[in-house]
């Protein structure tokens, strides 16, 4: 299970461990296209635009759930590096019941909130019934999210990217099968696609709680491992709290736009809805290489090996560019097409062809070379870059051009579209002089 990533070519280390990790993200997003495209045919544009604005709350959560998580990941990779089993065990378990608590308190605010925050955000009211349903159920799930993050998050930071895509498998053919069971004919609406969701979430959990404890991790964990510990709980915080931020700030500001592509009305809200699961996409594999060099970079940093985490950041960025420039490139050549696969409506494809067609272009690979800066900053114990460049892309840059572009200049829904595709661009030229300057040689988390 574990694999060391201090040894061997970085590029081809970089790309092994990378691979499975991009189609484990592809996969990921393919179920939640899936939700999509049966939401689309099932209930119509209403439903295609209450899941988009549902969606933008549901990356809230799992930000919270994957930033707290990535803490623990961070320092299993540099405990794991220097080569330290006791801190490691304890490490793990602290994640395990830092989650538990994290968990329950995210599902109590999460159901508190999505009401209002759905009715703020100005979803057409056609679709708030719908959006209101899917909510309901998906709250309820919170505790499975983060415990599969948790679970992913150890064995990421063990060098383990093969077992996350086994989990993912199985939770995307599920979700699916569910999918039309639930929607199809047993007519569940959107409730019944949030209860897809739900349920091939915790299936996945509870394989990869399965697996580690038949591969004897769990075993070698000790009740007193599993307590709550302050000073652990505490260094997984300092790492996963402004990831945590940085992750929820920058889908709140999608939060926040999605309600001024919604007051263009069901059509626009329906096509950003689309167009932002199909960027998703093009931003995979950037995705997949950030992961990938946050957590070779902190087995680096951990083994005393600053150089090849370097090495490991160079690769990362002609990976991440070169692989979210050719996806981008695909999705721009067939914009028409794979809008009409969600909604054949003139009005949709026109809208998301157009957003499409400015948002994922150019600007993909800034935010390939910002995510990619951010989350070698990560890895090496710098997360406060990642969280001052997401409040810089998303507050400062998205919703300040939004607000220039598409309400002050009237530019619409065509000018909310240009302020996503400018954001970027800043948040990339300060990772880039983060990395440049190598201050973070210095720095040392274990």
């Amino acid at each position: 299970m574990e694999t060391n990533l201090t040894r061997g070519n970085v590029t081809g280390v970089l790309v092994r461990f990378a691979l499975p990790l991009f189609a484990a993200n592809l996969l990921q997003s393919l179920y939640s296209l899936v939700d999509m495209a049966v939401m689309g045919r099932f209930l119509g544009s209403p439903g295609l635009a209450a899941l988009g604005s549902s969606a933008t709350i549901c990356y809230v959560i799992t930000s919270v759930c994957a930033g707290v998580t990535t803490g623990g990941s961070v320092l299993v990779a540099q405990y794991l590096g220097r080569e330290d089993r006791a801190a490691l065990r304890e490490t793990v378990g602290s994640l395990f019941s830092l989650s538990l608590a994290v968990a329950a308190a995210v599902t109590a605010l999460s159901l508190v909130a999505y009401d209002p925050v759905l009715r703020w955000m100005g979803v057409p009211a056609d679709a708030l019934p719908l959006a209101l349903e899917y909510m309901s159920v998906i709250c309820i799930g919170t505790v499975f999210i983060l415990g599969y993050n948790a679970v992913c998050a150890v064995l990421r930071g063990m060098g383990d990217s093969k077992g996350p895509l086994l989990y993912v498998a199985v939770a995307a053919a599920a979700n699916i099968a569910l999918d039309l069971l639930f929607v199809g004919p047993l007519a569940l609406g959107a409730a019944g696609a949030a209860m897809a969701t739900v349920c091939a979430q915790a299936l996945s959990f509870f394989i990869a709680l399965f697996s580690l404890r038949r591969r004897g991790f769990l075993r070698s964990l000790s009740r007193v491992d599993l307590l709550p510990r302050p000073v652990r709980w505490a260094s997984i915080l300092r790492i996963g709290l402004p990831t945590a931020v940085q992750l929820s700030v920058v889908n709140l500001s999608y939060l926040a736009v999605t309600g001024l592509f919604n007051a263009c009305g069901t059509a626009c809200a329906a096509a950003a809805g689309v167009g932002l699961k199909l960027n998703t996409f093009a931003a995979m594999p950037c995705w997949a290489v950030g992961q990938a060099v946050t957590t070779m970079a902190g087995q680096c940093m951990g083994g005393g090996a600053p150089d090849r985490a370097a090495r490991t950041a160079r690769s990362g960025l002609v990976l991440a560019l070169a692989g979210s420039g050719t996806t981008a490139a695909l999705i721009l050549l067939t914009a028409p097409g794979l809008i009409a696969l969600f909604d054949p409506a003139p009005a949709v494809v026109a809208a998301g062809t157009l957003y499409l067609r400015i948002c994922c272009s150019l600007n993909f690979l800034a935010y390939a070379a910002m995510y990619l800066f951010d989350s070698f900053a990560t890895g090496v114990g710098y997360p406060g870059l990642a969280m001052g460049n997401a409040l810089l892309h998303s507050v400062v840059m998205r919703l300040g051009l939004s607000w220039l572009l598409g309400l002050a200049m009237g530019g619409g829904f065509a000018g909310l579209c240009w302020a996503e595709m400018l954001a970027p661009f800043p948040g990339a030229l300060i990772g880039a002089v983060f990395f440049l300057r190598g201050r973070w040689r210095e720095c040392r988390l274990v």
